[in-house]
Formats: structure tokens, sequence, C-alpha cells
């Protein structure tokens, strides 16, 4: 009864990883109770039935994974060989530079949930999990140093520490209610389906690489030949089916290549110490060109100073420009083509495509401290930095490339650029209609009837956390962030009055998704005080503050900085 009580809220990647930290302390004076929605730990959304069937991969190989109990490779080798076999894999076959089907990846999470399981044992630590149970509403009792949490509505448990690891969430808005509308392609399940028509999918992500997967093999099938070339063959039931992608600026995700670092992790960037004290000498704000120069271009002057010479005088609208240029030039499928024989040489070499790499690195880095970015420089990062990386660290896999060019080979995949101001509404008396003008200038309002959202994971607003009585009681705040300049903060809030506030002082703050956190990841009040006894660890609802999902790699880094906050209370 003297235990620290800790929850978890989510038995999927987020919250394993924050099991592992707590387990390796080794501290028999905890409890851990985890609350999973599902049946099973450790897979979650992406590398479960709710995310995946056996079509889909990841786009990560096993030496790209932060290190948990057992090695990819080691749990394969002692993998059953049925199981193997159902994915067409062997021990001998595999290697740690080899992506898996997600559905078997979700399998290789889950036996590592066990095997921490048998850790916590062994250290004394008590651990019960919940499985089939929804957190409905979380309760921070202040005065009694507690919080309460509410399952599946009438079932009530306090604990002293909270985190919530919820992970993926695709809200619904018109699927069910219109025929052939989906608010996103996942579960993948709805989409084995014949459709003799054309599909319209909004989105070029993975998230649309998936959805192609599927409504590909539901309407046809492939095979490679023996040139060892992919090729699409269209079912004989389904001869007018065809899918056209509808994308902001008509570009597909970049191929995966070989990375240096697989870790997205460098010994030439900026280190935390080097980031906190720009930002105290900065009048508290981070700057996005003081980073970009000093965590892309400047690593690149050792390694590629050809190209380093050629940008090194660019601002970061400059080169976006120049790099997002020169792929909108190009046909999108003849560019996928080029990069996919670019990724093969850089794969059989073991050499990076540097720049590319050192965008992900960027990405990663800049995500920890994005909150301290002015409003600016923020609405800099969405408008001009996002859309390239969201492009070329997407990494899409090999396998994936192949089918998307085959289907294109075949007549049935195309993509249009449908600009920002394009719109979708449910279609009568089914589908959607998509209204976009298109390059030439001509205006289009066509009608599906089957259509995919598949922009991929939404960042959720403050009223969209699934918890009311933190919202009540104001335990969370909007998450914000301030203008540097109050004249572009008062000429943002004559525009758009909804997206910002001001306190009537001069000083102007741009409203962002989510919820506000500090950088350890608690979850901060009204009175703007941070909370030592709820942490918020779900992407979705934090995604103003961080805005790069990065999976596994986030995973590793948040639950790291939640166990420093946990072990400095606790001193």
């Amino acid at each position: 009864m003297n235990k620290k009580r800790i929850a978890i809220i989510g038995g999927g990647p987020s919250g394993l990883f924050m099991f592992k930290r707590l387990v390796d302390t080794g501290d028999a004076e905890i409890s851990i109770t985890i609350f999973e929605r599902k049946k099973q730990l450790g897979a979650g959304m992406p590398y479960s039935p709710e995310g995946a069937n056996d079509e889909h991969i990841t786009n990560v190989s096993g030496n790209e994974i932060p290190e948990l109990v057992t090695s990819v490779a080691d749990w394969i080798a002692a993998a059953p060989k049925e199981l193997l076999a159902h994915y067409q894999i062997t021990s001998q076959s595999y290697n740690d530079y080899k992506v898996l089907p997600r559905l078997l990846f979700g399998q290789y999470l889950s036996a590592q949930f066990d095997l921490l399981m048998q850790q916590a044992r062994k250290h004394g630590i008590r651990v019960d999990v919940h499985f089939e149970s929804t957190v409905s509403d979380i309760i921070d009792k202040p005065d009694d140093k507690q919080v309460a949490v509410e399952v599946n509505v009438n079932n009530l448990q306090h604990f002293d520490t909270v985190i919530i690891c919820t992970g993926h969430n695709w809200p619904k808005k018109y699927e069910g209610k219109v025929p052939g509308y989906f608010d996103s392609p996942y579960p993948p399940a709805k989409l084995c389906i014949k459709t003799n028509h054309t599909v319209a999918i909004k989105g070029s992500s993975l998230t649309a690489v998936d959805a192609i997967r599927t409504l590909g093999r539901g309407n046809g099938k492939f095979s490679i030949e023996k040139d060892g070339k992919r090729v699409y063959h269209l079912g004989i039931d389904s001869p007018d089916f065809k899918i056209i992608l509808h994308s902001r600026n008509g570009l597909l995700p970049a191929v995966r290549f070989h990375l240096d670092n697989p870790h997205l992790e460098n010994d030439t960037i900026l280190s935390e110490e080097e980031v906190d004290e720009h930002i105290k000498n900065n009048d508290g704000f981070l700057s996005l060109d003081y980073i970009f120069e000093k965590d892309f271009k400047e690593p690149i002057r050792e390694r590629q100073p050809d190209f380093y010479a050629h940008i090194k005088d660019m601002s970061m609208e400059a080169f976006v420009e120049e790099m997002m240029g020169k792929r909108e030039r190009q046909d999108a499928f003849a560019l996928l083509k080029a990069e996919y024989a670019e990724a093969e040489r850089s794969i059989k070499a073991h050499k990076s495509v540097y720049w590319k790499e050192m965008l992900g690195v960027l990405s990663f880095a800049m995500n920890y401290p994005a909150k301290h970015l002015s409003a600016e420089d923020m609405q800099r990062l969405q408008k001009v930095l996002q859309p390239l990386i969201s492009v070329v660290i997407a990494y899409i896999p090999q396998s994936s490339c192949e089918e998307l060019m085959a289907m294109h080979d075949a007549g049935i995949l195309e993509i249009v650029s449908v600009g920002e101001d394009s719109e979708v509404k449910p279609g009568q008396p089914g589908g959607a209609v998509y209204a976009y003008t298109d390059d030439a200038g001509k205006k289009h309002a066509d009608h599906f009837e089957t259509f995919v959202d598949s922009v991929g994971q939404p960042h959720l607003a403050y009223d969209d956390l699934p918890y009311p009585s933190l919202i009540k009681n104001k335990s969370v705040t909007p998450a914000t962030l301030k203008f540097r300049d109050a004249e572009k903060g008062k000429q943002a809030i004559e525009k758009d009055a909804e997206k910002v506030k001001t306190d009537g002082k001069g000083n102007y703050r741009l409203i962002v998704p989510g919820i506000a956190i500090n950088d350890n990841f608690q979850i901060i009040d009204e009175l703007g005080a941070y909370n030592n006894r709820i942490y918020m660890m779900a992407v979705p609802y934090i995604g103003g503050y961080n805005p790069d999902y990065s999976g596994l790699d986030f995973c590793e880094q948040a639950s790291g900085l939640i166990m420093e906050a946990l072990l400095k209370n606790n001193a």
C-alpha cells in the first residue's frame, strides 16, 4: 500500500518504452498499472489489425529500432517457423537492414512487453494489466496529491502518477453515415473491397500508400516477372477500377535509403545545453533560422562540401523553394522511379543520401524544443519547411514503391495536384465531391463513389482531449506560442481572431493544436504551472508543441525525459 502507484494509459509502443524505463530502474517501491483498450500489448494501432493487414510493412528496419530487450534479429531467429512462414520469412533470409510486415513487428513488440514483465517480477515490481479497458476520464486531485482514473465509465482508481500513452486517434466525421466515405484507411480490413470505379484518395503520404496496397489487392493482384519487375494485373471483375491521389503539391513520398545513423542522432548537431543557451540569449525563443543553420547546413559542410557550397548562403525559404521546385517540375512517378534507383544504390553501397538524412535529423532534433519557437517561426515551419520534410523523410519502403510503380504502369494509379484551397464534401447519395483548381487554372468538382481521407494522423485540438475533467477543472490549457513581433500578432488576430489571442497588454499568442506541456511532457494548467502527477505522451494531443511524429525514436526520447522528471520528483 505504500508503493508509489504509477498508471500507464495505453499499452502500445509509447507505453512499451515508458514501461521499459520504469522496469529498468529496478525500483521495487513502485507498482505499475497498464490500461489497454485492446487485448494485446506492444502493437498499438500501427502494428495491429487496427492499422495493418498482411500486406503492410514497416518503414524502419531492425537496426533503426531503439534498444528494447532483444533485437529483432534475435527474436526472428527464435520465432515459431509457422509464424515466419505466414509472412514468407526465414531466420536465414532476414537481416537487420530489412523492413518487416507490420503485423509481424507487432508480435515482436508484444514479445518485448512479455520479457519486460518477467524482468519486473524479478525486481519485485508489481504490474497489473487491464485489457479491454478504456480510460473515460482523468481527474487530478492536487489536495490529495493523487490522480483518479475512470475506466469504462464507472470504475474509479487512484494513482500517484499517470502517464498518457494512448497513441494514434482517427476521429470519424462522416464514415458510417455517408456510404463510400472513409475518414481514414484504418482499420484497413474495411478497404478489402471491390469497387470497379475510380477511388479518390486525399493525400499521398505513407497513410495513402497503406490504402493503395489494400485497395489494389481487392481489385487485382501483383506478380513478379522473370526479370524481377513487379507487375499489376487488374481483376476481371474490376475493369473500371482506378485510384486518383489528390496531393496538395502533387508529390509522392521519397524512397527509403541507407541511413548512416539509423537513430536520427548526430554528434555534429547542437547539444541540449547549446539549445538552452541559445534560447536564453534570444529573448526566450528558439530561432528557426539558427537551428536550420546549425543542425542542417553545417553538418553537411564536411560530408558533402560541394552541396554545402551550393546551399551555404541560402535562407531556409530559398533552400526549400529550390528542393521543392526540382520535385514539382518532374513527373511524380518519373521522380519515384529515379529515387527508387538512387535508394537501391544507397542501400547496396551502405552509403547515405546525406542531405536527406540530415533533413530527418533536423526534424527530429527540432521536435523537442519546438515549443520555444516564436509564433512567426512556427508558422514558417508549418508553411515552408514541414511540406519538404514530410515528403523527403517519409521513407517509403522499396516494395511499396514497386507496387505504386506497377499500378501506375498499368494505368490504374495517378496523382493530381489540388493546391491548398481544395475542399472535400460528402457526396449524394454517397462518396464525396472533390473541389479544386488544377495547375492549368481549371476548376473541378468531381464526384467519387468511394473516398478515403489519407492525410495521416491529424493534430487534434484542445477540445478533442477525451478526458473531460482535465478541461472542466482547467488542469490543462490550450497550446499557444507568443508572437515575437507584437505588430505581426495584431495583424494575425485581425485576420483570424479564432487562431490568435491577446492579453490586452500588447502580447499576442498563436493558438496551435493540442494542449500545453513543458519540456518533460508534464501538462500545464491555466495558471501556467506544470503538474508533476500527469504526463502527456500521446502525440495527437501535443502536435502544436511536437510537430514531428518520429515513431519509436520519439517514444524513446519522450519516455526518457519523463523518467528524468519522475526521478527528480522522487529525489
